[in-house]
């Protein structure tokens, strides 16, 4: 909510959300700029996008259909964005549907085309062939749509990898995820713009225990003391998003140094080694994702320790995990 706020005040004109209960937060937060729901929709939610003046994205002829029989009292015709599967899989229609939806009844008064997209599937590869193919389908779209004396206000269908390496999928709105948190997953390029990330996870150290050689630290026994150990306890896990695959896999910096997680990382606590940085008290800062000192752990780090992708890491921080949020510093002139 935050960023969405951050994102209005540099003058972003309008936001894009997965579901239909991330718009109404920002609408509830006071955000009045257009909101785009990308997500599916269900018709009992078309009353509720109404009421909060979110737009919505159709994705085949019974949305279309059922959104544009919706009672409204505002103005018509109401503004939705049209997706087209161009080769992702998922939602959307196919190339050769989208100009008869656009010429049936729902889009002769009750609905107006604000918007057309597509999502690129293959947009972070090394190979640029399947992401180029689907560039060119929707651009045939479009032509179609143009000849057909129809003009679409927006097109859309870059995520953050096709910003940084496919220029040719910018059309007239961009659709920066991943990006707004300082993280690419793209080889193509992306290092020739300097992203720095912007969340950090931290937490506290709660106790230091002594384990003698032999002793078992956490559930299962996966960890088995070989010398006499400093432990620290921290009070975060699993139910908060720090995954527990990261057992006898992870780090974390505490006093600018590493420190190994041993054991199973539990629900609600994980363990790390601390033994050989022996300043470490309770109370002492635990950063499992950020920097401190010369050191840094980031998304990508426990993305690689995992075998998923930086996505899955921030999206996986749990609600009750406490958010704080620093000020953007102040540019030098």
């Amino acid at each position: 909510m935050v960023i969405s706020q951050t994102l209005v005040q540099l003058g972003i004109p309008r936001l894009g959300v997965a579901t239909l209960q991330e718009g109404i937060a920002l609408r509830e937060a006071g955000i009045s700029a257009p909101i785009l729901v990308m997500g599916a929709l269900f018709a009992n939610q078309f009353p509720d996008m109404i009421a909060h003046r979110l737009t919505p994205v159709v994705y085949d002829r019974e949305a279309a259909a059922g959104f544009a029989a919706c009672p409204r009292s505002g103005p018509e015709p109401y503004p939705v964005h049209v997706k087209v599967d161009t080769g992702m899989g998922r939602l959307g229609l196919s190339p050769d549907e989208v100009l008869s939806l656009l010429q049936s009844p729902p889009f002769r008064g009750p609905l107006r085309v604000e918007g057309l997209m597509t999502h690129l599937a293959d947009a972070d590869s090394q190979d640029p062939s399947y992401t180029q193919t689907q560039i060119a389908r929707f651009g045939s779209v479009i032509s179609q749509l143009k000849a057909a004396g129809l003009q679409v206000p927006l097109v859309h269908a870059a995520n953050s990898a096709a910003i940084l390496c496919h220029p040719s999928a910018h059309f007239t709105v961009v659709r920066p995820g991943i990006m707004l948190y300082g993280y690419h997953t793209t080889p193509l390029g992306g290092d020739a713009l300097e992203l720095k990330p912007v969340l950090t996870l931290t937490t506290n150290v709660v106790q230091v225990r002594r384990v003698a050689p032999g002793e078992s630290v956490s559930y299962g026994r996966t960890f088995v003391a070989s010398r006499l150990s400093r432990i620290a306890v921290l009070p975060i896990g699993y139910a908060d998003g720090y995954s527990r695959a990261l057992s006898n896999r992870g780090a974390v910096l505490i006093a600018g140094r590493r420190a190994p997680v041993v054991g199973r990382v539990c629900m609600d606590m994980t363990m790390v080694d601390v033994t050989d940085i022996p300043t470490v008290r309770p109370g002492h800062e635990a950063v499992l994702i950020g920097r401190q000192g010369d050191m840094q752990i980031t998304a990508a780090d426990l993305a690689a320790w995992l075998g998923t992708i930086p996505y899955e890491v921030l999206c996986s921080i749990g609600p009750r995990v406490i958010r704080r949020y620093s000020p953007i510093p102040a540019q030098a002139t």
